[in-house]
């Protein structure tokens, strides 16, 4: 007799591996933590397979759990879709979604877009993490996450939702001390600010309208962060030049404190995205709630300031 699948016992699975703990699972999902464990018991029992490394302090997933994860995931999601649809759209506006952003970028303009948002849909709660570092969605139970980067070449669900250009900059008192650069070549005597999660690996990769491409060795650095916002005191400083993001330092050109240079030397442009896991289908909030981000992150205005 072909036996239906423990649907309960999936979603339950998929809510631990999210939670990293059968207790914080058991809270979530308002269960004893013995039912939790139980349902984990009965899903290796039956396939046959361990799904979680378990120590006194801490649960792991198995190489078996990970490749299982994302189907959980749709089972779960799924579910909670089905139970959406079939609810008035009012009861469909509730529950959480849980986010990756960017942490300079989210700050200064993901942020700013909640409280609007929240008071639209009070029933909905938002898990928000501010982490520059490329996280994996499925294995951390993000609805999608917003990212920058090129990925022209990506195999990921991504909505493009601006184009963001890169500009090499530096304080004027540091360009009247070190000398502007007049070419990519001549970056090999300066000082570089550098962020630690680009992934333009060891050159700075330049274009030129008329002389084409040139790549540049990174000059030597007397700084590296994971974070962006953290640049700018030393770069203002005049402390050394940096390749940034024009989120990031149109308003320090604006007031004078940074200005560019090799502008007719073209860094290759990168771009906001929103970023969802592969193959699933989403809650009418999550959709909700990416509709009104692109909506309002579409319109950059650091864009109209720097044309």
């Amino acid at each position: 007799m072909r036996r239906l699948p423990d649907f309960d016992a999936w979603a339950i699975f998929a809510t631990v591996a999210r939670e990293g703990s059968f207790a914080k699972a058991a809270e979530a999902l308002g269960l004893s933590q013995a039912t939790v464990s139980k349902a984990i018991t009965r899903l290796e029992k039956r396939t046959e397979t361990m799904l979680f490394h378990r120590t006194s302090r801490r649960i792991t997933l198995t190489e078996s759990g990970y490749m299982v994860l994302e189907n959980a995931n749709d089972l779960l999601n799924m579910g909670e879709v089905v139970e959406a649809n079939i609810s008035e759209q009012s009861e469909a506006m509730r529950g959480l979604i849980r986010v990756s952003s960017p942490m300079s970028f989210g700050l200064n303009y993901l942020a700013p877009l909640l409280p609007n948002f929240l008071e639209q849909h009070p029933d909905i709660e938002l898990d928000i993490k501010f982490d520059d570092r490329q996280v994996d969605l499925v294995a951390e139970g993000f609805d999608f996450s917003l990212r920058i980067a090129d990925l022209a070449d990506s195999s990921l669900l991504a909505q493009r939702v601006c184009p963001i250009r890169m500009l090499l900059v530096g304080a004027p008192h540091y360009f009247a001390k070190h000398g502007t650069p007049q070419h990519p070549s001549d970056l090999a005597q300066h000082k570089a600010l550098l962020y630690t999660y680009d992934n333009r690996g060891a050159h700075w990769r330049f274009h030129h309208a008329a002389h084409g491409e040139h790549n540049q060795a990174l000059p030597s650095s007397s700084l590296r962060v994971n974070n962006g916002d953290a640049l700018l005191p030393v770069l203002k400083k005049g402390l050394g030049l940096a390749v940034l993001p024009e989120f990031l330092v149109w308003q320090e050109i604006q007031a004078g404190e940074v200005v560019e240079v090799l502008a007719d030397w073209k860094l290759a442009p990168i771009a906001l995205y929103v970023i969802t896991p592969p193959g699933r289908l989403r809650p009418t909030r999550v959709t909700a709630f990416i509709d009104y981000l692109t909506k309002h992150l579409r319109v950059s205005p650091w864009s109209d300031s720097l044309s």
